[in-house]
């Protein structure tokens, strides 16, 4: 027969620094924290052969063993990585209208990130996935005051006057809005581009912000989030993100934890590369230019012996910095 403890009595059989329960199986990846918390409530979790089955309970995962129906749980890495999210995807792990989610975008990750805060169905731009909840939480509390960077296309021609009531702060559900700082980047016709910076993510924030303007937004995209961008991803595409980015990411914000290097090596590839062939290695162009490898050994060769002999007649002076073998500087005609 089964012996099942309560969370107060498996507290004070373990007594070690420990997480909770739904955290850990959030943290395998099994389910989100509230999904994972059913799964206790329901008795398919067991710690040493335990079967645990009331919320608070917690446990050592590096020295007990966590079981979810008889399968020993191992935590993911913790994962950060940023998605150039494209117009039309939502921010969910699933639509119950079958539409393109994030989390399809990210199907080549081998653990299970989630959206940090989320984007309109229609706006493109930076968002950040990952599994770690704390780094979420964080980066998402109002205290944090995390910069949101935005570039919109509004109807009309946004005065001096005008970009002062955008700058004003908005009643949205009930509450007022920090005040956004708007600056005109440029004019279009009779359409105007705006960065517009926010510290506070409020539903449909921009959008309302045009609204009580009288300047409804036409095109809207994040170009950026807590410094994080998508400069060199196509919509769709991602990356993981730098040691350096998460460095500045916790002295910033205190999170994440650790700074680990990533375990993804490069971002997703370009789509226009996904069904490309393979070639032979003798025969594939190097990213720098179209010639082959044996063909860029012999320009090699013959670089350096024009390097020692000179130019050719009748080439081309180079206008570039070139540096001689004895570390010289050349002089400029």
């Amino acid at each position: 027969m089964e012996q099942r403890l309560s969370s107060g009595q498996w507290r004070l059989a373990t007594g070690m620094a420990q997480q909770r329960l739904q955290k850990i199986l959030a943290r395998a990846g099994v389910a989100s924290r509230r999904k994972a918390e059913e799964l206790i409530e329901a008795g398919r979790v067991r710690v040493d052969g335990r079967v645990i089955d009331q919320l608070g309970a917690k446990a050592d995962i590096r020295r007990q063993r966590v079981e979810l129906d008889g399968r020993p749980l191992q935590p993911e890495r913790l994962t950060y990585v940023v998605l150039h999210k494209p117009r039309g995807v939502v921010t969910t792990l699933r639509d119950p209208e079958g539409r393109r989610t994030a989390s399809d975008l990210v199907r080549g990750l081998a653990v299970r990130v989630v959206p940090v805060g989320r984007l309109d169905y229609q706006t493109s731009g930076v968002l950040l996935m990952t599994n770690d909840g704390e780094l979420s939480a964080a980066l998402q509390h109002p205290r944090t005051g995390v910069p949101r960077v935005y570039v919109a296309k509004v109807r009309g021609s946004v005065t001096d006057e005008a970009l002062r009531t955008w700058n004003q702060s908005i009643e949205i559900d009930g509450r007022r809005t920090c005040p956004a700082m708007v600056r005109r980047l440029r004019y279009d016709g009779d359409k105007t581009w705006l960065e517009i910076t926010l510290s506070e993510g409020r539903n449909r924030h921009v959008r309302r912000l045009g609204e009580a303007a009288g300047q409804p937004v036409l095109r809207l995209a994040r170009t950026s989030y807590a410094g994080v961008t998508a400069d060199g991803l196509l919509p769709g595409q991602w990356r993981p993100l730098s040691v350096d980015e998460l460095s500045t990411l916790r002295r910033a914000y205190g999170v994440p934890k650790h700074v680990h290097a990533p375990a993804l090596a490069a971002k997703s590839p370009p789509r226009r590369a996904l069904h490309r062939p393979a070639q032979p290695a003798s025969h594939r162009r190097s990213r720098r230019g179209s010639k082959s490898a044996p063909e860029r050994e012999q320009t090699g060769r013959a670089a350096k012996n024009r390097s020692r002999t000179g130019a050719p007649d009748g080439a081309k002076p180079c206008h570039g910095r070139v540096q001689s073998r004895s570390k010289k500087p050349a002089l400029r005609s």
